[in-house]
């Protein structure tokens, strides 16, 4: 799990960093609404790897990655293991409070609007249903409507162009894009990037709106100046879309900047190749195959079916004789070092032993001694391919813990 926020958080980053370098300040709104929508969607779904990517050079050599082995110099690692499990269980508390929380206020934000688009006061204005409000708001937009404040609206102080901004809305579907963004700041509330994304989102949607009115009005510096008379009234409404949100001198440069259709395309080029890159990385099979454990004795490697080696009597009896037969170094203990060490060996055709390397050492002579005891180890029940026996790469990592 912990792999999946980390990959996911990750990916979000890389693609908010091209939205901001690249698209933001380009006249491509459609385009940039698609591609933060999708940057949201393939984050959280890529790391799942439902689908994977060949590399482009194979070894023709499979690697199995084994469990830890923790070998104990005293008892009392044993608490520190019982005290991580229990910090690790009151963070999972916490996260489901915290979700809980964020989950009610957002189910009763939802509650709150569809309450209001029931309301009896309602008007319809070119083809548009308007819910009539005492609450003193600007316009704002949800689903299917416009709410306005009642009095505003039957003195006429509501310009036809913030309806026809409010209308943009509702006919491209906005509100669908912020519950899907909110939804998902619900459930990964810990992941500081999504509420970037739904900032940028909301501002594409201004974009687009703008654009929409200046496409019917035709006067960008009389909306332009419109928007700012409103500019100084900060109430909004969570979930809706609101006029005044961000009137900043860029979304006012937007409405008159020109467009580039040779840099567009040229930028829309690089955001391709950039994603087809992290798919790529993201979903190759070399990725997914760190993901392999000891727990399934048949796996897939590409498109073949491979039975992997077996120790005799399972491989927790391997666990146990590497456990048995260590041997810590007496400078390790005088010293109470608390180390790691990463061991890798090939298991052959006819089941030894052999290439047992040193990945990582840390010294006091642990991973001669790990060299040592794996060199004991008795043949292995070899593993085959379509019933041909094969040669398999193993990794093993050791944590030595002391705590005299």
């Amino acid at each position: 799990m912990i792999t999946y926020l980390l990959k996911s958080g990750l990916l979000l980053a890389v693609f908010y960093a091209v939205y901001k370098l690249l698209l933001e300040n380009e006249r491509m709104f459609r385009f940039n609404r698609a591609y933060l929508l999708g940057s949201l969607i393939f984050s959280f779904i890529i790391p799942l790897q439902f689908f994977t990517f060949k590399p482009l050079f194979e070894s023709g050599l499979s690697t199995i990655q084994l469990d830890e082995i923790v070998i104990r110099t005293s008892q009392a690692p044993l608490n520190e293991s019982f005290i991580m499990q229990n910090i690790f269980y009151f963070l999972i508390r916490i996260y489901a409070f915290v979700l809980l929380v964020l989950g009610l206020r957002f189910v009763l934000n939802l509650i709150s609007f569809f309450l209001k688009l029931n309301r009896k006061e309602t008007r319809l204005m070119n083809g548009v249903k308007i819910v009539l409000t005492h609450e003193v708001v600007l316009p704002h937009s949800f689903w299917n409507a416009i709410f306005v404040n009642k009095t505003d609206f039957e003195m006429g102080k509501v310009p036809s162009e913030l309806i026809a901004h409010e209308k943009a809305h509702l006919e491209q579907k906005h509100t669908w894009d912020i519950l899907f963004a909110e939804a998902l700041r619900v459930v990964f509330w810990i992941n500081p990037i999504i509420p970037y994304f739904i900032k940028a989102i909301k501002l594409n949607h201004e974009f687009l709106a703008d654009e929409a009115v200046n496409n019917q009005f035709g006067e960008v510096s009389n909306y332009q100046n419109l928007l700012l008379e409103f500019a100084s009234n900060k109430q909004t409404v969570p979930l809706a879309s609101n006029i005044n949100y961000q009137i900043t001198k860029k979304r006012l440069v937007m409405m008159t900047k020109k467009e580039s259709t040779l840099k567009i395309v040229f930028k829309v080029f690089v955001v391709g190749i950039i994603c087809s890159l992290l798919l790529f990385a993201f979903s190759s099979e070399a990725t997914a195959q760190t993901m392999d454990t000891i727990n399934d004795k048949v796996y897939k490697s590409g498109d073949l079916e491979i039975k992997q080696p077996e120790y005799p009597g399972g491989i927790e009896k391997f666990y146990m004789f590497v456990g048995q037969h260590f041997k810590v170094p007496a400078e390790v203990s005088k010293n109470s070092v608390n180390t790691k060490i990463s061991m890798q060996f090939m298991v052959e055709k006819d089941g030894s032993l052999s290439e047992i390397t040193i990945l990582k050492d840390s010294g006091y002579g642990l991973a001669e001694e790990a060299t040592r005891v794996l060199k004991l180890s008795p043949k292995w029940i070899p593993g085959s391919e379509h019933g041909k026996p094969v040669r398999v790469l193993y990794t093993l990592p050791i944590t030595i813990q002391n705590n005299n």
